[in-house]
């Protein structure tokens, strides 16, 4: 785990992530990304080894996780939209050679993490089985709890590695995230049926699984941050200088990146809801399974997302303007071409994907309808790099705040009102949200696409930095 691609750390001087990060936008896009792509692959199998030993539990086993998923993509997306903010902030001070602010910013984002992890966690806990009661889990309401509270557990690490993955991107360095979240994931593909089978505990053992895997990464991350130091940011109390600026710039980014997962959870809300209206709990089951395939195929577009923050970032600080335009038209041109691909895939294999997650005599009727969910999906790949590129691009550049209008156009009005509109006005019903996500998701990559380019345009034309939009 110790070839990382960085020379030393001393004090003067650069890293190859660094060189790499200024350089040529497209080259450090696919340096940056084939890492990142690899890292979560690895870590989306978290949620899909889950669903896959949860899945021989039955089909209220697998809902009782889909109620509680909503809940965990609003930690997961605070964590998250943190670690946007704390890799677009660090990344641009880079670009700038501002090496020691660079240095504080990354304190700073630690420290919020810390805090922010150690506030939520008790309420989270308690307040489990209330909030799956609410999300209409009815029955199965205890279950969902018991998974719920056991993962919650864990939110402290789960700030902590995104903040520490983020600092290490926004340095260019992506191989050491890809080896962290490659041990983490293969723990917990380990640990998953010791916990759920063999000591009997069903749902919650997933759970429990995953918190002991964060926690073990969080070891490691500590280790190469704090121990042997050979980063370029440098963690350090010496490097540590309160700056409420610096709190704000990272928030400024971070809390709308978290916002957009909210919205994103708001949205799983009321799909849950419509899908229990149209055609029972069932299709909870069907819709939250079939998404974890349709979020594990789409996890190139992410990477290759996470890359371009760093990048934009960094061409951002150093005033280059040009470098957003080359690296937002090759993403996404990047992307799509994968998208193609991933699309062809999911078509021609949709059912025996669906037997993955339906392999036991308990869930094995919902094989038709995850078959026919996925085929629907596969539709909107393409839309879905224009949308996370442009996306990215505002972030890297310190524009959360347009990302996140940009997500609530796509998930709160187009995707919302499309898959309303079809199941119910339109009686296609559960198809009919299915084919509402896709018509959504398609004209919101499209929309955020249109407004980045014209972003960058300005940018270009003015020459002029933070006051141009």
């Amino acid at each position: 785990m110790h070839d990382t691609g960085t020379k030393n750390s001393e004090r003067t001087g650069t890293t190859k992530g660094v060189a790499l990060l200024t350089g040529d936008p497209k080259k450090a896009i696919i340096r940056l990304s084939i890492p990142m792509i690899a890292a979560m692959l690895l870590f989306s199998t978290y949620n899909l080894a889950d669903a896959v030993w949860v899945a021989g539990l039955g089909s209220d086993a697998l809902a009782a996780v889909g109620f509680m998923t909503p809940v965990f993509m609003i930690i997961t997306g605070l964590a998250v939209g943190l670690g946007a903010g704390a890799s677009s902030a660090v990344a641009r001070r880079i670009g700038a050679e501002d090496r020691a602010g660079a240095d504080n910013t990354a304190v700073h984002a630690v420290l919020l993490a810390l805090g922010l992890g150690a506030l939520l966690t008790i309420p989270l806990i308690l307040l489990a089985g209330p909030v799956a009661a609410l999300l209409g889990a009815g029955e199965i309401s205890e279950l969902a709890a018991a998974y719920g509270q056991t993962l919650f557990a864990g939110t402290v690490f789960s700030f902590f590695i995104n903040v520490a993955y983020a600092i290490l991107r926004a340095e260019g360095d992506t191989k050491r995230t890809m080896y962290a979240m490659g041990v983490s994931s293969v723990l917990n593909i380990v640990l998953d049926p010791i916990f759920i089978y063999g000591a009997g505990m069903g749902v919650a053992g997933a759970a429990l699984a995953t918190v002991i895997s964060i926690a073990a990464v969080s070891a490691v991350l500590v280790y190469w941050l704090f121990v042997r130091k050979d980063t370029y940011v440098s963690l350090s109390r010496e490097a540590f200088s309160p700056d409420f600026r610096v709190i704000r710039d990272i928030l400024g980014v971070g809390l709308p990146a978290s916002l957009e997962f909210f919205l994103m959870s708001a949205l799983a809300i009321i799909i849950n809801g419509l899908l229990v209206q149209v055609a029972g709990t069932d299709a909870v089951a069907v819709y939250t399974t079939g998404w974890r395939v349709v979020m594990f195929a789409i996890i190139p577009f992410v990477a290759i997302g996470t890359s371009v923050v760093s990048v934009s970032g960094a061409a951002y600080g150093a005033r280059k303007y040009e470098r957003l335009k080359t690296a937002h038209t090759f993403s996404v041109g990047l992307g799509a071409a994968i998208a193609l691909a991933m699309s062809a895939v999911t078509w021609l294999f949709a059912s025996q994907i669906a037997l993955i997650f339906t392999y036991s005599a308990e869930s094995a009727h919902l094989a038709p309808a995850i078959t026919a969910f996925l085929m629907t999906m596969c539709f909107f790949y393409p839309f879905v790099p224009p949308g996370i590129m442009s996306g990215s691009i505002f972030q890297g550049t310190g524009k959360g705040t347009t990302s996140l209008l940009i997500s609530f156009l796509r998930n709160l009005v187009f995707i919302a009102v499309f898959a309303w509109a079809l199941a119910v006005p339109l009686g296609m019903g559960e198809a009919g949200v299915w084919w509402g996500i896709v018509a959504g998701n398609t004209l919101g990559g499209i929309v955020g696409f249109l407004w980045a380019r014209f972003y960058i345009a300005r940018l270009i034309a003015t020459e002029q930095g933070p006051d141009t939009a």
